[in-house]
């Protein structure tokens, strides 16, 4: 009885942290160096993702009757595991420890979780492709402000032609006012020819 009271909390800190999860990915992280874990636990918290080592039968118990329970079916909950959870972006877990992986042979992605669907390693590959969330955002409004900032420079050219167009028929305008300057003095020479 001793050792159930002893699981319990760790059973219910689990659940908690699963509780609203956009996603969870299970690694097997033996073989990784005290500084390559330090690395990898710092780029997970900078990405806003829980990582955390658990004992099997702690995570097989927290999963029951939620969608994490799929890691539990696949047979993913085998070996030591490491589970990293993310709670705002669904891609987080995916892409910095696919990412990591590719640099440190040891860390093996086992499979997860990304909102309600169950992904294998190659599944968790596809999904780190995938921008976060503020990429995607600054691309959409960079799409967006691209027509605009064209039109506008349309809009500006065509001002400035227009602009130039009618500085021409101002001078035209002076050439005519200085014309009947001249006609006065022409005048008197056309008045003795009418005598």
């Amino acid at each position: 009885m001793a050792k159930v009271a002893e699981k319990e909390p760790i059973v219910r800190e689990i659940a908690e942290k699963i509780d609203g999860a956009q996603a969870a990915v299970l690694v097997d992280a033996r073989g990784l160096t005290v500084a390559q874990d330090t690395q990898l636990r710092r780029q997970l918290r900078e990405a806003g993702v829980v990582y955390k080592v658990y004992k099997n039968t702690m995570m097989h118990r927290a999963f029951e009757n939620t969608d994490f329970a799929q890691l539990d079916e696949h047979e993913l909950l085998n070996g030591p595991s490491a589970l990293a959870i993310s709670k705002d972006d669904p891609a987080a877990p995916a892409r910095v420890l696919c990412k990591f992986a590719k640099t440190a042979q040891q860390l093996e992605v086992k499979g997860g979780v990304v909102e309600g669907k169950f992904y294998d390693a190659q599944g968790l590959v596809a999904i780190a492709d995938i921008p976060s969330r503020e990429v995607l955002l600054s691309r959409l409004l960079g799409s967006i402000q691209s027509p605009i900032a064209n039109f506008a420079r349309v809009v500006k050219q065509i001002a400035e032609k227009q602009g130039s167009g009618e500085a021409q028929p101002e001078k035209a305008e002076e050439a005519p006012a200085e014309a009947p300057a001249e006609a006065p003095a022409e005048a008197p020479a056309e008045a003795p020819a009418a005598e």
